[in-house]
């Protein structure tokens, strides 16, 4: 059993950055492709950003540039960086394995809300 646990979101200003982690319980990352995922009000979860095992990495258009996705094998911890946010970012983060997620990963996120 792998527990994934996010940190880091909070109230940012539009343009304004934050740096979100995700602590695995166990290393998983040298052997799955390990993805950022959010999901905001009434909308469907989507994933914006992934890692593969050998490091590549993977954005959703709307956040291409803007995020990077990196990671800590030793520390068995995933990083979101997200700069220039904008108001359409606000949402709760999560990560997971994938493309796909697996069901029994899903932490309790962490909220990231972006407003003057």
């Amino acid at each position: 059993q792998v527990q994934l646990v996010e940190s880091g979101g909070g109230l940012v200003q539009p343009g304004g950055s934050l740096r979100l982690s995700c602590a695995a319980s166990r290393s998983i990352f040298s052997i799955y492709t390990m993805g950022w995922y959010r999901q905001a009000p009434g909308k469907q979860r989507e994933l914006v950003a992934a890692i593969t095992s050998g490091g590549r990495t993977n954005y959703a258009n709307s956040v291409k540039g803007r995020f990077a996705i990196s990671r800590d094998i030793a520390k068995a911890t995933v990083y979101l960086q997200m700069n220039s946010l904008k108001p359409e970012d606000t949402a709760v983060y999560y990560c997971n394995k994938g493309p796909p997620p697996k069901d029994n990963y899903w932490g309790q996120g962490t909220q990231v809300t972006v407003s003057s």
